[in-house]
């Protein structure tokens, strides 16, 4: 196995109100099995799986609407490894290699986290600077390069 088949691929996505862009409130949800971890939505792309198509399933299976308009998406993939209580569980792989998604709630698009197989038992809208105050430790250094990517664009 090479090292880039030891992280597996993932979408992820930041998701904004339907304010945006007069607010630029950010979705973050706070994990059901991590106590105080607090993340965007992501999930891992299935095979044969468009990313485009792994970012709408993972969006409804996580928060329970997929009506949300693409605004952007990172440029590039972007890696993390697992803290070693994590890898444990998700052997073989030692991290996630991720393609991050900003997004709009459409209209009317109703958050649910109480799906079929929950992941979230809260959530709430921040500010960019609260996300990266509340994220996971081992999880920051993508948080910081995927938002300050999206504030250099004019964008969050």
């Amino acid at each position: 196995m090479s090292k880039k088949d030891l992280y597996r691929p993932n979408v992820a996505m930041i998701i904004v109100s339907e304010s945006y862009p007069h607010k630029k409130e950010i979705f973050l949800a706070q994990r059901n099995d991590l106590l105080d971890v607090w993340q965007f939505p992501q999930g891992g792309i299935d095979e044969g799986e468009e990313i485009v198509e792994a970012l709408f399933r993972e969006l409804k299976e996580e928060i329970g609407t997929d009506m949300v308009e693409v605004i952007a998406e990172f440029p590039e993939w972007i890696s993390y490894d697992f803290p070693p209580r994590i890898a444990q569980t998700m052997r073989p792989f030692i991290g996630q290699t991720q393609r991050y998604f900003l997004v709009k709630l459409q209209e009317g698009a109703a958050i649910d986290i109480n799906t079929k197989h929950p992941e979230f038992c809260d959530y709430k809208f921040v500010t960019a600077d609260e996300a990266l105050s509340l994220s996971a430790s081992f999880k920051k250094d993508v948080y910081e390069s995927v938002i300050n990517y999206f504030k250099e664009e004019g964008l969050l």
